[in-house]
């Protein structure tokens, strides 16, 4: 079982023309309401692909009976899941312009209980988003962890960032969250990427880059036509994890990566076309040839 803990949210995804920038304003042409937060659309793609997932997550009063709710019931999502009375669920604001760039807007609510929850002691876990402090404990009693830091990363301090380095087995990170973490914890590149044992770094239509032994390998991205790019990465790592569970090779979790975020654009929300198994290797193969190392 692949545990995933962080956030679970309600997405509120906006199309504007064009993000207004500071001190303007624009006008809203779409807006649509999806379920979301990291966590809980990685544990719900692992769990499309046939791999148990459990949700380590806090919501609030509005998600017990839920659509969300039962949406995870149905596809078997173990739900380890902390209610927070009085308080609502997580929610982002997502804004997304004609040219494909964003800005989010997250109100952490329930998760905000996070810091004060005892941290859990995983088998094999991926830290998504979530309370800086709480992820650094988990990290600690993990025996197998991965992390990648998201929008939460200007939350942690170096000491944080430094401890949770120093507990995970993978590291993943788009290329502004690489260039940020390194800046804050005064280290060049390379020198990050060497203190992980594997790395994965996303760059959107420019594919991936997996970083391992010193060596570096490029995965091209699946080009589809993209609706919607939120949620690409949390349908990477649903893809790279359950992948990696299955015993593949890291290069071909990438691949599997890669195809599973291309479903996850071709629609907005970040849950409404993850796909099942035998869509995903229909569209490996397709893409990359026949896989071997996935076991079917």
């Amino acid at each position: 079982m692949i545990a995933v803990v962080g956030h679970t949210a309600i997405d509120h995804l906006f199309r504007v023309p064009k993000l207004p920038g500071r001190h303007n304003s624009t006008y809203i042409t779409e807006h649509s309401v999806y379920f979301g937060g990291g966590a809980a659309n990685i544990a719900a793609g692992i769990a499309m692909l046939g791999e148990r997932s459990r949700l380590v997550s806090v919501v609030g009063d509005d998600f017990p009976g839920s659509d969300y709710d039962l949406w995870l019931q149905r596809l078997g999502v173990v739900q380890d899941i902390t209610l927070i009375k009085g308080t609502r669920t997580a929610t982002a604001y997502v804004f997304t312009d004609d040219e494909g760039d964003q800005e989010t807007f997250f109100e952490w609510g329930a998760s905000t209980a996070f810091s004060s929850l005892e941290a859990p002691a995983l088998d094999f876990v991926h830290m998504a988003t979530a309370d800086p402090d709480f992820n650094v404990r988990v990290a600690q009693r993990s025996r197998f962890a991965s992390f990648d830091p998201g929008q939460d990363l200007l939350r942690y301090t170096p000491e944080q960032l430094e401890i949770i380095l120093a507990n995970i087995n993978i590291l993943f990170s788009n290329n502004h969250e690489m260039d940020r973490m390194c800046g804050m914890l005064g280290l060049e590149r390379e020198d990050l990427i060497a203190s992980v044992p594997m790395t994965v770094i996303t760059s959107g239509v420019e594919g991936s880059t997996l970083c391992m032994n010193g060596e570096e390998y490029h995965v091209p991205a699946v080009l589809v036509e993209a609706l919607d790019p939120t949620g690409a990465g949390d349908g990477y790592r649903a893809g790279f994890l359950t992948a990696f569970r299955m015993g593949c090779t890291p290069l071909e979790c990438c691949r599997v990566g890669a195809v599973v975020a291309s479903f996850v654009v071709e629609r907005p929300g970040t849950q409404t076309n993850l796909p099942d198994r035998d869509r995903m290797l229909a569209r490996y193969r397709k893409v990359f040839g026949e896989p071997g190392e996935i076991p079917v």
